[in-house]
């Protein structure tokens, strides 16, 4: 849809099927065009086999719904709670509500967003006939009617000049203090009023006591309102192309930056990866799954800025005008490299006497002199060269990447667009490339085209470190074949290179297919020949085998292939282009498991049009994802970057879909509710790209692709899942609990769930009815039966299986699909890694907290009546006796006690594991993860008495001073770049603020359900006994440290010292113990567990108290007296006794008798988790601390991660490694930043939060420090501390972070509030209340609006509803609910509410999300 129409429509008749599920992503495997003529139905985005328009076919995670098969129905809410449906009259009230409920929101908007029809219409939408004109009419009642509207519009734009006028004048008129007037509503025969809600409770308590302090602004307050929210507006301007695609002029003269593309194919398409750079064409490197295959090498950024260029996609022209042909005396022949990194338009070119005739606007703009740089003529082009050098422009789109440039002597425009092939059984990556003649002088274009790789690599296992290691060798593996002479090359290697007595046969290969698209009968024929385009130029600088030899010639000579690296160039062959026209060539890479594949691809992408309809599909599927946030502001900036950021938080967290979706009432209900319903996620994946080298990133080229990640990030990214999309229910929250095990610990790796059905006769059932019952689909039936029986399997799995196995269905690869998962059950997978990271426990909580947002009144039945097992891993943490050694200093000048691989994998853990491997397959069976006792039967434990054992693990993991909690697992807490504090046997204070927030959390869910008890395991039991124990030796006594001064030595007390010792011990014990379970529990009442609780959060205070004593220590000075908390501690062992044992390496090991404690700087994360437990007062005055301290980057306006390391230990961890203001040392984290920002709009600190969004948050930055599009977030920002000036504000490492997920709920915040489901603490029942924190300048001025609606907001709720807010009068919405709210149901009827909350029965149905259309809030 156009960028520049920013309107969306939210009628009744304009939304779609009614929308019950949390996606809506076509997976339409095979709708594709079969004749070129489809430009009608490129637009529609649909095609069936011959060409001819389609509605959107039906997807797996569709919006199906059974109401939307309903006769529409005039419903009238009675004061009673009762409802019914006016059946009389029903044709004429749905057509009268169906007008209304359009009005209510279109009266003022208009519709101009074109990405709306791609919805399906309502149904009740098909009644409004009444008033279109009979298709009978004669062309004079035409003409008439086109008069008539003529000098209507006429009219109306004389009045809308006039308004317009009055509307001005109203704002610079003064304006009085606004009255808050109550609104009234009649009841129609359309709607009912639901009378104002008076109810006392909290939830309305806490918004409404938020005082509005713009309520009563004057004329300068307003006037400066209406100043920002248009500054605002204006920087938008200029940075988006008609498509809303960012718009880079000159890319390849700015600072370097990398990107990628998403990877998204379709839930039935097989992706490929790809990433580019702002240099040469574009695109660096792409393949398939991993950097392990590529089709074109990966190389990390800092090569791929120069590689790219040359090794990268390249474009010749062999041209003439006029004359007999190229080369001849008689005409203007040329030779020329669209994109040549020799013709690049860097600002140092242009000198003061020609700046005028050859500088662009936007060179100048990124120039640091403005265009007055001297510079030696001998180094510079001419006035006259340089204003010849071709412009060029990048278009960076959510799926899709193109580059433009035009040429002003050869009087030709280049376009070369990229996008991953969406929705077909192959993987592919394509290159489109557009040619137009824009000469004025009437002369054709006569070319022949080279257009392609300039090298491509083939198939041969694993080849990303071969290829930087032995590369040379690896090509004698390499050669090519042909499955078509000439057209159809099939790049591979003859085996695997591999020194290996067992020989892999190599059957796979690369192919590349190209045509012209007018002509997509005829491939165009393929030079793989590297030395026939480049000659002897190795440096593939020069094109010398287009010096003096033709196309023609080239494509008519032998070509050589083997024992060299292959190029990939489309040859096009004396082309005629006339002045205004254009032809483009089209080229398909991908991957086919055998040569005989290839032909049948080829077949594939001929049909008309294709090319061109799998970009539309490729824009809308990524539309289809971002949709869900849809939003509407006065600064497209920021819509543009809330999809953005949702588009890359669900890449790294995954999309949910739900399957198993089979009839209509598995439709409207929450996977929760419907045990049929299993959610999955698609398209996540490590966050590995040209900068973060250091990951090993998958994208399995499969249906339902997915990838394994991080435990941190796809818990923190799927944060805002059940918020988003309210009927996956509880799946995360019990997800992640159940990767916590027994020693409160976790697997860094998360798989996506697998699937098993263990009833063979349900088995033999799905089958038959997939393939069919008929005898001669028995062998299908069977081996379908035997894959679903098999053992565990993935969606994208399966269809592999059902593909491999040629089994023929009856039915739609999606209703298998869905009636499988209905069937089976699903169980998470995990992998455990090296370690275990301090920090992962904590987002369990993060999630129970967005659960509740949405299902607070299923809170007790979620705690207590689930039943979760514990993760079984075979990696764990040795004892102190086993890991604290005795090493020397860096210098070797002293001894010091480290504490050095703290893990390890048992052997007896592993032996235990595998009496569960299948057997058919020879994998573990999902038992194999998950803790057995002696019975052999699986652990399990309620959710409550998961995070019970969490707070009694990690309540006595504290360290010797009662402040942080140990890293003793071998891994930091969130920033790994401090590896080395857990040799330095270090603490983190972020783990302990979190640990007082599980505690204060379980302490009340204990209260509010006193009449539950929580059951925890035997030996669990007896360590919290032993705590209680060691508890009651330590006595009351607070240990206090003393006053700080520079020599302060702070030795821990002995008390404490022995305290730590003697629960420590208990925990190594337990650990021992956890072997083999007893299966026996204990019950803990309310009471019990309240009393414990309160003696814990006692001593996490107590060493909060003390941390906050010892404080921070940095070399400049300062921080330490502003009262900021630390965030980390090291341990210095001053007293040791050796245990006679060594270590592997050859250390002693010994026992620790006494200790000091080591203070590091200030760091951003302690202030971030402490203001967690903090109340607004609290918060604002560390704020106000912090604004002081070094953490504060004041040139930048933003935040570092810490303040300066300078003079810090190198043993803290590679951070100090780093130059000051880069990657993790002293440079502005943006997921940290954003974790700050979260707090300060959590904490109802908006004045702030808003002005530090002017600084320090994406889209408001400065773009030109910034470096890229300011719609991506990065990783970090080199800070004012970087050494290098040039640098300081520019970002790295794009996108996939957490930074989106801290957005997302920034986003949630703003839009809809803290707590938009409650419990009336009066009723006793689920009420909603919508209550936004949005400042005046972010909302949409209409000055020809009526009706108090000139100011307005739209988002899309639940990833369905259409939400709007009207502002009656410039102000601040801070925390204030509506007046009013209108409700439009998808039956076409309307519900008007008086007050700031929705009644429960109206809760109950916006929650369900299938029956509600939109939501008018009036303020």
């Amino acid at each position: 849809s156009s960028a520049s129409n920013d309107d969306i429509s939210i009628g009744p008749g304009h939304g779609g099927t009614a929308s019950s599920s949390s996606r809506s992503i076509s997976i339409s495997a095979a709708s594709t065009p079969m004749v070129s003529n489809v430009t009608e139905a490129f637009e529609n985005g649909n095609l069936n086999n011959d060409g001819r328009a389609l509605p959107p076919m039906p997807s797996m995670s569709s919006q199906r719904s059974m109401v939307s098969q309903l006769p529409p129905r005039h419903r009238v809410v009675h004061s009673d709670g009762s409802s019914s449906t006016d059946g009389g009259d029903g044709g004429r009230v749905r057509n009268n509500n169906s007008n209304r409920n359009s009005n209510i929101i279109n009266d003022n908007v208009n519709d101009n967003n074109k990405s709306s029809s791609r919805r399906t219409p309502n149904t009740t939408n098909n009644n409004n006939n009444n008033n279109s004109e009979p298709r009978t009419r004669t062309a004079c009642t035409h003409s008439l009617i086109s008069r008539i509207k003529i000098s209507t519009t006429l009219i109306l734009l004389i009045l809308g000049l006039l308004l317009c006028v009055c509307t001005t004048v109203r704002y610079f008129i003064p304006l009085g203090p606004s009255s808050s007037k109550k609104r009234t509503s009649t009841t129609t025969n359309t709607h009912h009023t639901i009378p104002r809600n008076n109810n006392n409770n909290n939830n309305n308590n806490n918004s409404n006591n938020v005082q509005n302090t713009h309520e009563d602004q004057n004329e300068e307050n307003i006037t400066k309102l209406i100043e920002k929210q248009k500054s605002r507006r204006s920087k938008a301007e200029g940075l988006f192309d008609e498509m809303g695609r960012y718009v880079f002029e000159d890319y390849d003269a700015l600072p370097t930056f990398s990107n990628f593309l998403p990877g998204v194919a379709g839930i039935y398409g097989k992706p490929v990866w790809s990433f580019y750079v702002n240099r040469g064409q574009g695109i660096s490197s792409f393949g398939v799954k991993s950097k392990d295959f590529p089709i074109m090498e990966y190389h990390t950024a800092n090569n791929a800025y120069q590689d790219t260029p040359l090794l990268g996609f390249r474009t010749f022209y062999q041209g003439h005008r006029g004359g007999v042909g190229w080369g001849k005396s008689d005409g203007e022949s040329f030779l020329v490299e669209p994109f040549d990194p020799a013709r690049t338009r860097f600002p140092q070119l242009y000198s003061s006497r020609n700046t005028q005739s050859s500088s662009s606007s936007s060179s100048k703009k990124n120039r640091k002199d403005g265009g007055k740089t001297k510079i030696p003529s001998s180094l510079v082009p001419g006035a006259e060269e340089a204003a010849n050098y071709p412009t060029r422009s990048m278009f960076i789109g959510s799926n899709e990447m193109q580059i433009r440039e035009v040429d002003p002597v050869h009087k030709i425009e280049t376009n070369v667009s990229y996008y991953t092939l969406p929705e077909e059984d192959f993987g592919a990556f394509v290159r489109r490339t557009t040619i137009a003649n824009i000469d004025d002088k009437d002369r054709p274009l006569h070319l022949s085209i080279l257009d392609g790789l300039a090298r491509i690599q083939p198939v041969g296992g694993k080849l990303n470190y071969q290829l930087k290691t032995i590369g040379r060798t690896l090509e004698g593996w390499m050669g090519v074949d042909e499955a078509d002479h000439g057209t159809m090359p099939f790049f591979r290697m003859s085996t695997e290179p591999a020194d290996s007595a067992a020989v892999v046969v190599e059957e796979a290969g690369h192919f590349c297919l190209s045509y012209i698209e007018s002509d997509e009968k005829e491939f165009l024929p393929i030079v793989y020949d590297t030395s026939k385009v480049f000659g002897r130029d190795s440096s593939l600088t020069r094109p010398l085998g287009l010096f003096d030899t033709t196309v023609e010639d080239i494509v008519a000579g032998e070509q050589y292939g083997s024992a060299k690296t292959s190029s990939a160039f489309a040859a096009a062959r004396d082309v005629i282009i006339h002045p205004g026209q254009s032809i483009t060539i089209t080229t398909f890479y991908g991957r086919a498991n055998s040569i005989a594949d290839v032909p049948v691809i080829a077949r594939r992408i001929v049909q008309g049009g294709f090319a061109r309809y799998k970009l539309s599909r490729a824009r809308e599927l990524v539309k289809q994802i971002t949709a869900d946030v849809e939003t509407k502001t006065g600064n497209k900036l920021f819509d543009g970057m809330v999809q953005q950021m949702y588009l890359d938080n669900s890449l790294r967290g995954g999309v949910p879909v739900l399957l198993g979706e089979i009839d209509d009432r598995s439709q409207s209900l929450s996977a929760d509710e419907d045990h049929r319903i299993k959610v999955y996620h698609l398209f996540s994946r490590i966050h590995g790209d040209l900068e973060r080298d250091w990951n090993d990133f998958v994208i399995e080229p499969t249906f339902f692709s997915e990838g394994p990640g991080n435990f941190r990030d796809i818990a923190q990214n799927r944060r805002n899942d059940v918020i988003i999309n309210p009927r996956i229910g509880s799946f995360n929250a019990k997800l992640f609990l159940t990767f916590i095990q027994m020693d409160g610990y976790n697997p860094l790796s998360v798989e996506a769930v697998v699937f098993t059905i263990d009833d063979k006769n349900e088995c033999d059932r799905l089958a038959a009815d997939a393939v069919g019952y008929a005898d001669g689909h028995r062998a299908d039936r069977e081996a379908l039966a035997g894959v679903l029986c098999s053992g565990s399997w993935r969606p994208g799995q399966l269809a592999e299986m059902i593909e491999k196995q040629n089994i023929f269905l009856m039915r739609t690869l999606p209703e298998l699909i869905d009636n499988v998962a209905a069937s089976a059950k699903t169980s998470p997978m995990a992998v455990s890694k090296d370690g275990y990271w301090a920090d992962h426990w904590t987002y369990c909580m993060d999630l129970i907290e967005s659960y509740l947002q949405i299902y607070p009144d299923r809170e007790e039945k979620f705690l207590y009546d689930e039943l979760l097992p514990y993760f079984y891993s075979s990696r764990v943490v040795r004892p102190r006796a086993q890991k604290y050694v005795l090493s020397r200093s860096y210098n070797g000048q002293w001894h010091h006690v480290r504490q050095l691989h703290p893990t390890f994998e048992d052997p007896s853990r592993l032996e235990q594991m595998r009496h569960y491997v299948n057997d058919s397959s020879g994998w573990y069976k999902t038992e194999a993860h998950y803790h057995h006792n002696k019975g052999g039967t699986i652990v399990e434990s309620a959710p409550i008495a998961k995070l019970f054992l969490l707070a009694t693990v990690k309540f006595a993991t504290r360290d010797a001073y009662g402040m942080g909690i140990e890293y003793e697992g071998g891994k930091p807490g969130w920033n790994d770049a401090m590896n080395g504090l857990v040799g330095m046997l270090g603490s983190g204070m972020p783990e302990s603020y979190e640990l007082k927030v599980l505690l204060n959390y379980l302490k009340k869910a204990a209260g509010k359900y006193r009449r539950r008890v929580i059951v925890v395991p035997e030996e669990l039991a007896a360590l919290i006994g032993k705590i209680t124990d060691a508890l009651d030796e330590l006595g009351d006594g607070e240990y206090i440290p003393p006053i700080q001064t520079e020599k302060t030595i702070n030795e821990v007390p002995s008390a404490l010292f022995q305290y730590w010792d003697t629960v420590a011990t208990a925990r190594e014990e337990y650990r021992s113990d956890m072997v083999s379970l007893s299966g026996r529990v204990k019950e803990y009442s309310s009471s019990n567990v309240i009393e414990i609780i309160d003696r814990w959060i006692r001593q996490v205070d107590l060493g909060i108290a003390r941390a906050h004593i010892i404080g921070s220590h940095g070399f400049e000075g300062g921080d330490e007296l502003l009262g900021i908390t630390p965030t980390y501690f090291s341990f210095n062992v001053t007293k040791w006794e050796r245990t006679g044992e060594l270590n592997q390496l050859g250390h002693h090991l010994v026992n620790a008798m006494k200790m000091t404690v080591g203070k590091f700087p200030l760091f951003l994360e302690g202030v971030v988790r402490m203001m967690k437990t903090l109340d607004s007062e609290h918060a604002t005055s560390i704020y106000n601390a912090v604004k002081k301290s070094g953490l504060r980057d004041e040139k930048l306006g933003m935040y570092t991660l810490s303040s300066s390391l300078v003079g810090q230990s190198y043993d803290m961890g590679r951070m100090m490694a780093f130059s000051p203001g880069w990657l993790e040392n002293q440079s502005v984290w943006t997921h940290m930043s954003y974790k700050y920002y979260l707090e300060l709009l959590r904490k109802g600190m908006y004045d702030d939060f808003f002005t530090e969004m002017e600084t320090g948050m994406l889209p408001f930055i400065y773009d030109e420090n910034y470096g890229r599009s300011l719609l991506e977030c990065s990783s970090f920002i080199a800070s004012s501390a970087f050494v290098d000036p040039t640098m300081r504000g520019q970002g790295f490492l794009p996108r996939l972070s957490g930074t989106t997920a801290e957005f997302l709920s920034m986003w949630v915040l703003m839009m809809v509030g803290p707590s938009p489901f409650f419990i009336n603490d009066e009723t006793g029942v689920l009420e909603m209340q919508l209550v936004p924190a949005l400042p005046f300048w972010l909302f949409r001025h209409d000055p020809m609006a009526v009706d108090n609606k000139q100011h307005s907001i739209r988002f899309k709720l639940f990833s369905s509803i259409d939400v709007v807010y009207f502002l009656s009068q410039p102000r601040n919405l801070f925390g204030v609910a509506p007046e009013k709210y209108e409700i439009g149901l998808r039956d076409g009827s309307k519900i008007v509410v008086e007050g700031p909350t929705i009644p429960h029965h109206l809760a109950m149905n916006i929650r369900r999300v299938v029956f509600i259309q939109y939501i008018v809030a009036y303020f």
